[in-house]
């Protein structure tokens, strides 16, 4: 991939400003530098009295942290957005088709487009949902899908998150904090609306409930108020109007899952589990959590309950899948790409592992299961010796490894301090399969706050943006 100077959102290279950020550099400039410094302080007050803020594992503290929030949008124009959609809808339609022939026909296995071992062998592929039927053959319900935009101008994939994505709550209280601090920006312009995804959510799951279901009961399950995300279940269950439990609220009786309530037991139809497939279940999976709920698995083999997302959609959102994800769309839909992949380099072929381990301060490498940011060397800003400790890990198990270019993120001015720098943002867009493909316009936009810094992630030091497509 060649590089270019870095692409900034707002400002063309001549730093005039681009046609979509007209409005909002305007207000910007006639708006008192006092007021904006003021409502910047009413937005962290804000957040601090709803309660937005997540929890860092491993922080001996255990204290939780208000994510960062900044005032200026990452902007996007309407035309930009349909095509990103587009691609969206062919991605995550493919990534659902390709789930479905692993736990059946294994066609593409067969086709030899994708090394079977790579699939069966893969720590994610749970032999228990071979051949277990889901609802309208969904298995992602609710993805989440990282984007970024290159310093060529073009949106590229870094990942597909299948299992829980996260960070949809962030999205929605971002927007509603903009509207009320700054409703003359919205006055000005059409922004396109995200308020509805709650209930765009809640028709896609009444939609995957088994079939002759008429009024489905829907719950969401969560670990409980110590997990990191737990802000987010408890905002959305109520944003839903659908019940928050935790494994103990629930419980299987011949094959068919109830709620206790004070009024008795009370038949569950949907679950959206925020919940990893290994804890769901202490019969089936780890018999000592106590997260989960004895005999979902057989409930859910049964046909008696859906889970979303199903079990063992990990296999398709693990990075060392992501190379295949443009196969899966030629293979399934008999399309090509709308939006790129990174180029990757896969550790456990020996000509890709000879080229990285030569390059590593020109590349990122990654964890294959990793998240969140975590066990990744971003070569050009490591040091010496992070990079050589980090050849011994890739050395000992390069199967467990892949590496990409480093890719020059697109910037968005960001607030720091009193001053207005540019600093690197990403776009995860949540995307809803139920009986069809549905989404609200824009995502959830990370940005990275430390200075040349490509990491966007919360638990690393990133913040968030309201994102607005414009027309």
């Amino acid at each position: 991939m060649a590089t270019s100077p870095l692409y900034n959102e707002m400002f063309a290279e001549d730093r005039s400003v681009r046609a979509h950020y007209a409005a909002f550099a305007e207000w910007l400039a006639d708006t008192p530098p006092a007021r904006i410094a003021q409502n910047r302080h009413a937005a962290d007050l804000l957040f601090h009295r709803v309660g937005i803020t997540f929890a860092v594992y491993g922080e001996a503290s255990g204290t939780e942290r208000l994510i960062p929030f900044d005032i200026v949008p990452h902007v996007i124009p309407g035309h930009e957005w349909e095509r990103l959609a587009r691609g969206l809808r062919q991605r995550v339609g493919a990534l659902n088709r390709f789930l479905h022939d692993v736990y059946h026909g294994q066609e593409i296995l067969k086709a030899g487009k994708i090394p079977a071992e790579q699939v069966l062998n893969n720590g994610q592929y749970r032999r228990e949902m071979v051949g277990v039927e889901v609802p309208g053959g969904v298995y992602a319900h609710v993805a989440g899908v990282d984007i970024v935009k290159h310093s060529d101008g073009e949106y590229y994939v870094l990942e597909d998150n299948l299992r829980t994505p996260s960070g949809v709550s962030y999205m929605l209280e971002n927007r509603k904090m903009m509207m009320r601090l700054f409703p003359e920006l919205f006055a000005q312009q059409r922004i396109r609306p995200v308020d509805h995804y709650p209930d765009l959510l809640v028709k896609t799951l009444r939609a995957v409930a088994q079939p002759g279901v008429e009024n489905p009961t829907i719950v969401l399950l969560t670990p409980g108020h110590y997990n990191s995300a737990y802000f987010e279940h408890a905002f959305l269950a109520q944003q839903m109007g659908i019940e928050l439990v935790e494994g103990l609220d629930l419980f299987v009786l011949n094959d068919t899952v109830f709620m206790r309530t004070t009024q008795g037991p009370q038949k569950v139809d949907v679950i959206y589990r925020r919940i990893d497939d290994d804890f769901l279940d202490p019969l089936a999976f780890r018999p000592d959590t106590m997260l989960g709920v004895p005999g979902l698995l057989s409930a859910y083999q049964a046909g008696r309950v859906t889970l979303a997302n199903a079990i063992g959609t990990g296999v398709a959102d693990d990075k060392s899948m992501y190379p295949y994800v443009p196969e899966m769309i030629r293979f399934y839909l008999g399309e090509e790409p709308i939006l790129k992949n990174v180029p990757t380099y896969v550790l456990r072929e020996p000509e890709d592992l000879k080229f990285v381990l030569a390059n590593l301060e020109t590349l990122v490498v990654k964890e294959a299961h990793g998240s969140g940011g975590y066990g990744m060397l971003v070569g050009p800003t490591a040091s010496r010796e992070e990079r050589e400790r980090y050849r011994q890990r890739v050395l000992d198990s390069p199967e467990r490894f892949i590496a990409q270019p480093t890719l020059a993120l697109s910037q968005v001015p960001t607030f720091c301090g009193e001053d207005l720098q540019d600093r690197h943002v990403d776009l995860r867009p949540y995307v809803l399969t139920g009986s069809d493909i549905n989404f609200v316009p824009g995502g959830l936009t990370r940005v990275a706050l430390r200075e040349g810094s490509l990491v966007v992630n919360s638990s690393q030091g990133g913040g968030v943006k309201d994102t607005w497509v414009v027309d």
